[in-house]
């Protein structure tokens, strides 16, 4: 059996050939899906794209907090408690001022970026370090 006979044994559509074509309102609807498909994408993944507040704004929310819970509140955004405020969230020191509390926060973000950043610079020297040898 050759090619042709083969398409020539094969049955006729079952669908009229109007059917077959797309027309204008088949096209707007095709599109009206897609949009509908999108918008219902863009709300899934909405959350996941938002950006997050960075930690500056997240400390300077904590101003109107009571000092101990002020303490807690910045130990649980920057991981760690600063060095300068130990002594007062364990009770070895008086609780400092808002503006100290946010003085030391602050500056431990500052610091905070940039060993991140010089931990970054660091690491394609030492991989050119360990490539030439």
């Amino acid at each position: 059996m050759t090619q042709a006979d083969l398409i020539a044994a094969l049955p006729e559509g079952r669908l009229p050939p109007e059917l077959m074509t797309l027309h204008a309102a088949d096209l707007l609807a095709l599109f009206g899906l897609g949009l509908i498909f999108s918008a219902v994408m863009s709300l899934l993944f909405m959350p996941f794209l938002a950006r997050r507040p960075s930690r500056k704004s997240m400390i300077r929310q904590t101003r109107g907090l009571p000092p101990e819970e002020r303490l807690l509140a910045i130990a649980r955004i920057l991981g760690h408690l600063p060095e300068g405020l130990r002594p007062a969230a364990y009770g070895l020191e008086p609780l400092p001022g808002d503006d100290v509390i946010e003085r030391e926060a602050l500056k431990a973000t500052s610091v905070f970026k940039a060993a991140k950043v010089s931990r970054a610079a660091r690491v394609p020297r030492q991989a050119a370090r360990a490539a030439a040898s």
